[in-house]
């Protein structure tokens, strides 16, 4: 990575008083390096400063964006990247930090690689998602995780058919459907039996939640494709859900179309550790 930097986004998890401190540090460190530092409105009330930028124009005015908190907070950034291709910086400050791999003590070390140009990035996979209602788009969004159908709390099994390309492929009846991302296969979906997925490979999960039919396992297929999921006209409570965060109810009938974004969210690596280093790290992989 060997970029002439002028402008970096800060946005920290809201309300995370615990990151201010770290957030000083930072505009300090860009005025040092002639780098303006740019505050989206939640992380400039948590620097005690008046005035921030919303989201959308902080990234459409941003060279590299350092995201503060955990692995939610990240999620929620590669929603709005919209059209930008933007490299992120991701320092942990969550439980987890499966995405979010830098610590704070590798902070500014790893910025200051990025202004050398030997800090190197990694590309993850995102997938638009389309609610269709009655020939139309009803809904849009963008996931860097997963996209979750499921039943309401008192709804029975739930009957979803999925194509791929055209392609019928069954009627899954279970308690929900997730389509993920390679960077996905290590949340929900793994927790429902799915596998653990290289983040760079080229490939979506179809992965049912709790099948009524034991033959049904996760399907792995080609990033290329169109996955789609239909409910019956009788169904019932059913929710989608994206990253985890943000969602709607179903009516019978609404399909859900899922395709590979255009855009890949831009991760900066760690010098330090690589994806096997945190699969024994973070999920304690391989221990007996």
């Amino acid at each position: 990575m060997n970029r002439n930097i002028h402008r970096i986004g800060i946005i920290a998890k809201p309300k995370l008083t615990t990151v201010a401190a770290l957030v000083h540090q930072l505009t300090d460190w860009c005025a040092a390096h002639e780098i303006q530092a740019l505050l989206d409105k939640d992380t400039a009330v948590l620097a005690g400063q008046s005035e921030g930028l919303k989201r959308t124009e902080l990234v459409a005015a941003s060279e590299l964006i350092v995201v503060l908190g955990g692995d939610g907070t990240l999620l929620s950034v590669a929603r709005v990247l919209d059209s930008h291709s933007v490299p992120i910086l991701a320092v942990n400050f969550g439980s987890l930090g499966f995405l979010t791999e830098i610590t704070l003590e590798e902070t500014f070390a790893t910025l200051e690689s990025v202004l050398a140009g030997k800090a190197t990035t990694q590309a993850r996979m995102m997938i638009d998602i389309e609610v269709l209602r009655e020939n139309g788009c009803f809904a849009q969004y963008r996931a860097l995780n997963d996209v979750v159908l499921t039943k309401g709390a008192l709804a029975r099994i739930i009957d979803i058919d999925v194509n791929i390309d055209n392609q019928f492929v069954a009627t899954y009846k279970a308690d929900g459907l997730i389509v993920s991302t390679p960077t996905g296969s290590t949340a929900y979906a793994l927790s429902a039996g799915g596998p653990i997925v290289y983040p760079t490979l080229g490939a979506m999960l179809v992965t049912p939640i709790a099948s009524h039919t034991l033959t049904f396992r996760a399907l792995v297929v080609p990033d290329g494709v169109t996955v789609e999921m239909s409910l019956k006209a009788t169904q019932e409570s059913v929710y989608l859900t994206v990253d985890g965060q943000v969602g709607l109810g179903l009516n019978g009938e609404d399909s859900i179309r899922v395709r590979k974004s255009a855009i890949a969210l831009e991760l900066i690596e760690s010098s330090n550790k690589n994806f096997f280093d945190i699969l024994r790290r973070k999920l304690k992989w391989g221990e007996r």
